[in-house]
């Protein structure tokens, strides 16, 4: 086994630690804990900045990877709404973060409000992608 090989379970595992440092994001500033929000937040983005970059290096070696699963409807289904949804979450994590950094929170709270669901979603059925390539065959 090559080392592309193994980059999509290494970026699951990304998505899964970007999908549990948004999560704990959320549940400290509900609590009023910023730094841990800021903290949290970060890690997020660094997990899903190194997810990106594997990405597009596996990608670039290898193409994309067709399902012909039994649940190719379903699979196709659910793509069709990540992939512009996943293009579009690197600038607006970019644009948020970006904000907060400046201390314009008015601003960070309206942008996170579409943010945060969507890269949610896009960490969730990033998951559900990679399950259905690699357990659903």
């Amino acid at each position: 086994m090559n080392l592309i090989e193994l980059i999509p379970t290494a970026n699951a595992t990304l998505n899964l630690l970007s999908l549990i440092s948004l999560s704990w994001g959320f549940y400290f500033i509900r609590h009023g804990q910023r730094e841990s929000h800021q903290r949290a937040m970060l890690t997020a983005f660094a997990f899903s900045v190194l997810f990106l970059v594997l990405y597009l290096i596996r990608w670039s070696q290898t193409g994309p990877t067709p399902y012909l699963g039994p649940f190719r409807p379903l699979y196709l289904l659910i793509l069709w709404t990540h992939t512009p949804l996943a293009a579009l979450t690197p600038f607006l994590a970019v644009v948020t973060l970006r904000s907060a950094l400046r201390k314009d929170f008015a601003q960070h709270k309206r942008l996170a409000r579409v943010t945060f669901p969507v890269w949610i979603y896009v960490s969730l059925t990033g998951l559900i992608i990679y399950g259905m390539l690699h357990y659903l065959r």
